[in-house]
């Protein structure tokens, strides 16, 4: 067993006959002579806190931290889970960590002269005697496991409110995706209608100009009631033929007046006239041989 003792302000620990002095005033982390200690006395050296791998001191079972400046004990305290003996008389601790609760084997504990939370120096008691400092090892190991249970339903509570919490989130994140997922969806239904009456319309207006001009071609004029059908206006080929007719006509005027020009006028004379005279008396005669243009000839000389 290692044993390490306190004066004057120095840690004396005597380890295989060699004698070591340390000033604790500033400690900064735990000797290497200390890993195996079961008790440790590091009462009056002013300390103002532990060094991190304090706890790393499991085999402790006797504890001396009484009459120095302590405002708080390492968090993970409850590594020492073979502490049956702890002094902390005259310090500045308001509070125990959590951990404190685990340090089951604790048998004996002294925490007068600190400024101990009230409902905490109430469990603690006064420790005046070695009946009272078991009591209120007891009673402290009690509270702190209280203390921890109601941290650790605090922790489930704020972990159950932040998944409820993560799942409010997450549905209303789901719901409007979903709301925009329809509202995509409604607009592209919106678009596709639009489009599709754009392309009715342009059907329909192309077959509207596909029948005008059938309309227009079959469409015959309607009649008034009463009233006579109109006649069909003239083919070209008639006013041809009044054409042709009316040519003929002028050029009959155009021979009978050249006729008559050669038979009564001074013109009788001319060649071509004397020509035209023996053509009309040669037909002339021709004709009266037939009876019937014989009796119109002499009809129209009796006249």
């Amino acid at each position: 067993m290692t044993k390490a003792g306190s004066k004057g302000g120095n840690l004396r620990d005597k380890l295989d006959g060699n004698e070591l002095d340390l000033s604790l005033s500033d400690l900064n982390e735990v000797p290497a002579a200390l890993p195996k200690a079961t008790i440790l006395d590091l009462s009056c050296n002013k300390l103002t806190t532990l060094p991190s791998d304090f706890c790393g001191l499991t085999h402790l079972v006797k504890l001396d931290l009484s009459k120095n400046k302590l405002q708080q004990l390492p968090a993970d305290f409850g590594r020492l889970v073979n502490l049956q003996h702890l002094d902390l008389l005259n310090n500045r601790l308001v509070t125990l960590p959590v951990s404190f609760a685990q340090l089951k084997n604790l048998k004996w504990l002294d925490l007068k002269d600190n400024p101990l939370d009230p409902v905490l120096a109430k469990v603690a008691g006064d420790c005046l005697d070695e009946k009272q400092c078991k009591q209120c090892a007891n009673k402290v190991l009690q509270h702190m496991k209280a203390v921890q249970a109601d941290q650790e339903r605090e922790r489930q509570r704020r972990l159950e409110v932040e998944r409820e919490a993560e799942k409010k989130r997450e549905a209303k994140q789901r719901a409007k995706e979903a709301q925009e997922r329809e509202l995509r969806k409604r607009e592209k239904a919106e678009e596709k209608e639009r489009r599709r009456k754009e392309y009715d319309a342009l059907k329909a207006a192309k077959r509207e100009q596909e029948k005008k001009p059938k309309k227009e071609a079959n469409q015959a004029p309607k009649s008034k009631s009463g009233s006579r059908p109109r006649k069909p206006p003239p083919r070209k080929h008639t006013r041809s033929w009044a054409v042709l007719k009316l040519l003929l006509l002028l050029l009959l005027f155009g021979v009978a007046g050249g006729l008559v020009a050669c038979r009564v006028t001074e013109l009788q004379q001319q060649p071509l006239c004397t020509s035209v005279n023996t053509i009309y008396d040669n037909a002339v005669q021709g004709l009266r041989r037939h009876e019937i243009l014989q009796w119109v000839l002499q009809t129209d000389s009796q006249q």
